[in-house]
């Protein structure tokens, strides 16, 4: 074992090789203890410096990984020149969430007017944005949500686009209006023109459980649309007046929003839907397409190719 530590402590890149005899405490001097001190000044001097050095070169090329990515993050934000929106599932006003700090709650097929809205104001806004595209998936929801969308998107001062997937119906429909353009597929789902309040009345279904519904209420239309209560006449020609007053702004704003005749969309408007192509000859859309047409429609707009940020 001494043989072997003699060798590691002789080994030339110290340049130097030990006297033993001098290891001997009689021979030790003030000399010895200070050239020995001396070494091993040099020596942690050595070692910080390589670790120094080490740290340096590392830190430098993490660094310039860091900016390469932050260069090539960069150059993928300019080419974005397009806010893709998408309205899917049920339009509604706002989500509902159990907690506000957490979205879980948040139902997936759902998409609010409150988001959609601050979605183009916030596109608006950027000066990289050219154009604002709506890509609608949905079966209707609130006209209150789908008038707010509409003059969202009709306000705009870039250009605008909906791009109709599998449907874009009812409260959908009307959210598309607001474009400048209207693109869907030659089968895609549009129209529905019309509204519902339908509803199922559990109040014979409670009768047969042995319960009973006991009204309370100060006014006679205060219960309205209960369900577990039938619907009077009186009651179902309240919510009828609502409806029909609905339908008539509905049909006026498609009306001027595809500059379409209000007698034709009083016409369509039996709460049908149209394939893309009856669409089209309806005047209900602009062009059979998808991505790709809008891309192509919106370079000749612009003068750039298109680059959709979700």
């Amino acid at each position: 074992m001494s043989n072997i530590l003699k060798r590691i402590l002789s080994f030339q890149i110290f340049n130097f090789k030990i006297n033993y005899s001098k290891l001997n405490p009689r021979n030790i001097t003030w000399i010895g203890i200070k050239k020995f001190i001396k070494f091993l000044a040099s020596l942690i001097i050595l070692l910080a410096a390589i670790l120094i050095i080490y740290t340096f070169w590392f830190s430098g090329s993490s660094s310039t990984n860091d900016d390469i990515a932050e260069n090539t993050s960069g150059e993928q934000e300019k080419t974005c020149n397009v806010s893709g929106i998408e309205l899917h599932g049920e339009l509604v006003t706002y989500f509902v969430t159990g907690n506000s700090n957490n979205d879980s709650n948040v139902n997936n097929d759902q998409s609010s007017s409150q988001n959609i809205v601050g979605a183009i104001q916030q596109a608006e806004k950027d000066e990289k944005i050219k154009a604002i595209l709506l890509e609608i998936d949905s079966y209707g929801g609130s006209p209150v949500a789908a008038e707010e969308v509409m003059k969202a998107m009709k306000g705009a001062t870039k250009p605008t686009v909906a791009l109709v997937r599998t449907a874009a119906v009812s409260a959908a429909y009307w959210s598309a209006t607001g474009a400048n353009i209207i693109f869907a597929s030659a089968i895609s789902d549009v129209g529905g023109i019309g509204v519902t309040n339908s509803y199922l009345d559990n109040s014979k279904k409670n009768i047969q459980d042995g319960l009973t519904f006991n009204s309370l209420s100060t006014g006679i239309f205060k219960d309205t649309g209960n369900l577990n209560k039938p619907l009077t006449e009186a009651e179902r020609k309240l919510i009828m007046r609502d409806s029909y007053i609905i339908l008539d702004k509905f049909i006026n704003s498609v009306a001027a929003n595809r500059k379409i005749e209000v007698n034709k969309v009083k016409i369509l408007a039996d709460g049908s839907t149209l394939l893309g192509e009856a669409a089209l000859k309806n005047g209900l859309i602009d062009r059979i397409g998808g991505l790709q047409e809008i891309k192509n429609y919106l370079k000749e707009k612009t003068g750039e190719d298109m680059d959709v940020c979700w």
